[in-house]
């Protein structure tokens, strides 16, 4: 499939590749695909911006080429180790980079090429889909929005997440799914560090499945709370309230 033909229609291979892709971000994937427009995804950590990505690729066989963005990085590393032959590009946490490298990037957002002193002007044949993640740790340019289409990811409504839950974690009981993600809201509401995302709803489901937990009683959260919880103070400031999570769950 080259690209689909409605939003309805692209919301259902990303289902069948076992991404669960809300109205709005199915539409802006499907104008970025429709328009070949690069797509910017700005949203929590671990609400599925990259999943999006890697799942797009699979289900429309285009091989997936990231650029992992670090704090640091230059021109030299993207213009040397990235292969821009390929048909699909994720850039991935562009907020990382500094505002050298988003300037760098400018061109390639814009006419689809790069210049390379050794080489010269660098343009693809067809244009590629681009999609850039941020985690918004810092506010991105104006010129590098503008050559983008936007969406924003948050935390899903819970039934939604226990949807999302039970198509990544297919051997999970619902009502199981249902307490994690109760569980998993009411993390979210305490004052975090580093809030737990979709991905850590599915690690800790997973988690609880190895071991055969069927309850969440406040022993069975202490036990796998790294799995959901990841830095020192959040894990000490979860666990003097263990009973309100689990039970409230």
């Amino acid at each position: 499939m080259d690209r689909p033909e409605s939003v309805a229609e692209l919301t259902q291979v990303l289902r069948e590749g076992g991404y669960l892709a809300d109205r709005g971000l199915a539409t802006s994937l499907y104008l970025a695909l429709s328009l070949g427009r690069p797509l910017l995804i700005e949203g929590e950590v671990g609400v599925g911006k990259t999943e999006a990505a890697k799942v797009l690729a699979t289900v429309f066989g285009r091989q997936l080429i990231r650029l992992q963005c670090y704090e640091g990085i230059d021109t030299n590393q993207a213009l040397y180790e990235w292969d821009y032959s390929r048909q699909m590009l994720l850039i991935d946490e562009v907020d990382r980079a500094d505002d050298e490298f988003e300037a760098f990037l400018l061109e390639l957002l814009s006419d689809f090429q790069i210049t390379i002193p050794e080489i010269g002007t660098i343009r693809a044949d067809t244009p590629p889909l681009v999609i850039l993640t941020s985690n918004r740790t810092r506010e991105l340019h104006d010129a590098l929005k503008r050559r983008c289409l936007y969406h924003w990811v948050g935390y899903p409504a819970p039934a939604r997440e226990v949807e999302i839950v039970l198509v990544r974690a297919p051997g999970v009981s619902e009502t199981m799914a249902r307490k994690v993600v109760a569980a998993v809201n009411r993390l979210r509401a305490l004052d975090l560090a580093k809030p737990p995302g979709v991905a850590e709803t599915i690690d800790w489901v997973r988690t609880l499945e190895v071991l055969g937990a069927t309850e969440l009683d406040a022993q069975t959260v202490e036990d796998t709370l790294g799995a959901v919880v990841k830095e020192r103070d959040d894990l000490d400031l979860v666990r003097g309230r263990l009973d309100g999570i689990a039970t409230s769950a």
